[in-house]
């Protein structure tokens, strides 16, 4: 099995869904459709049930080529890593995902940080709101920046980067866009998106269930990306509370962004598996202190 085709197994494995898989590796349906008919053609087997249209799931043999796989699959991909980065004199890499999505706002702790350790390499990433602290858990990523709270008993929660006020992202002609700003009272009018597999506490953090009247903020269709939410909302199905820096990075003619005055601001840090602290999380957490929150 060549290594492309492990990674297009076990990225459908993770996703149970074709076209997610293709938009995560950046290849055509039809080319992870004939690499998993290839796999299933020399097992003899079936991997994946596909009887269900809108959700595939993993037969028996499947689940347990997945779970061969896994460290088969990353030990080779971190083996190749290493000795390219050797090759260019590096003796490290740290890999940061990225759930927001300014990443440009915060070049001040990657520049210093590089500056700092120039035999170190960063790398940034994105990294999917959706089961948001997988790719720390599976080895994927070493750091990660995501909203607070976090409350999970193996990960450990570093410095604030920054804090952002909160807008509500709609459609152009939505009704909301009479008004300058809004309240999340207002909001509780209409649905919002909702996303699976994310922890009930940091779901709250992002959308709150109930606004501090106490009206009821009603979640709508599950999502998997931001692309996806605002193609809903430039539809009018959804409103969806975002950061502010949403207006700088996704701005679009069918989705006005208006302030949402009565939430406080999000507030993002530096997150990491408390057992893989090693000195490149050190060096990066102790870069983010020296230089403080970041204001936009």
């Amino acid at each position: 099995m060549e290594l492309r085709d492990i990674e297009i197994f076990l990225a459908l494995a993770e996703e149970l869904h074709f076209g997610r898989t293709a938009a995560r590796l950046h290849i055509s349906q039809a080319r992870v459709s004939q690499a998993i008919s290839q796999q299933e053609r020399r097992l003899g087997s079936a991997l994946f049930d596909r009887s269900n249209r809108r959700q595939i799931h993993l037969t028996p043999l499947g689940r347990q080529l997945r779970d061969d796989l896994r460290p088969v699959y990353a030990g080779l991909r971190d083996s190749l890593e290493r000795a390219h980065l050797a090759a260019r004199g590096i003796t490290a890499q740290l890999r940061v995902g990225m759930i927001p999505l300014n990443a440009h706002d915060l070049r001040l702790y990657w520049d210093t940080f590089r500056a700092r350790h120039p035999q170190w390499q960063l790398q940034i990433q994105h990294a999917p709101f959706v089961d948001p602290f997988a790719g720390l858990r599976r080895g994927d990523l070493d750091m990660l920046v995501c909203w607070l709270p976090v409350e999970e008993p193996d990960l450990t929660v570093g410095p604030v980067l920054f804090a952002d006020p909160r807008v509500v992202a709609v459609a152009a002609e939505h009704e909301l866009t009479r008004r300058t700003s809004v309240s999340l009272d207002m909001l509780a009018d209409f649905q919002h998106s909702d996303g699976p597999s994310v922890p009930d506490y940091w779901a709250e953090g992002f959308v709150p269930s109930h606004t501090r009247s106490g009206l009821r903020i009603e979640r709508g269709p599950l999502v998997h990306s931001t692309e996806e939410i605002l193609t809903l909302a430039s539809t009018g199905e959804i409103v969806n509370l975002f950061p502010a820096h949403m207006r700088r990075y996704w701005s679009r003619p069918d989705i006005a962004y208006l302030p949402v005055t009565d939430i406080d601001a999000l507030s993002f840090a530096l997150v990491w598996r408390t057992e893989a602290e090693n000195d490149l999380i050190r060096a990066l957490a102790q870069t983010a202190r020296d230089l403080g929150p970041i204001t936009f």
